[in-house]
């Protein structure tokens, strides 16, 4: 079988709100490189960079049942000051930083910030050399 050489496809993510939630995402996503936007009534999908259906996409539907739990969604960062200017840039769009930004023991160079966004769901966004 061959090896796909961009193995990610999308996240499909719930909030328990539109109005706790997109501020924050309208901030984030387009940092993260999720430059574009195509809504539908249940669905706002933020889509990288390329040619669809083969661009990698983060979408959110509204769920005021949902519970965020344990699951954790990272995303690689070029550098640390990048680490720092997106916990920067959580904080200011009303995501709670849970961790970080700093060094954590996992390696000598792992970098990172873990926060949540404002419906709870978690996050990491990471630097490391080794």
């Amino acid at each position: 079988m061959e090896k796909k050489a961009k193995p990610f496809s999308h996240i499909d993510l719930r909030v328990t709100s539109w109005e706790k939630a997109l501020p924050f995402y309208e901030k984030l996503l387009p940092a993260l490189g999720f430059t574009r936007r195509f809504d539908s009534s249940d669905w706002k999908a933020f889509v990288a960079e390329g040619d669809l259906p083969d661009a990698s996409y983060f979408a959110i539907a509204e769920d005021p049942d949902h519970t965020p739990n344990k699951n954790l969604i990272g995303f690689w960062a070029h550098d640390q000051q990048e680490v720092d200017y997106i916990a920067k840039l959580v904080r200011e769009a009303g995501g709670k930083i849970t961790a970080g930004p700093g060094l954590f023991p996992i390696s000598p160079t792992y970098y990172s910030v873990y926060f949540e966004d404002p419906c709870g769901n978690a996050y990491e966004f990471l630097h490391r050399t080794n």
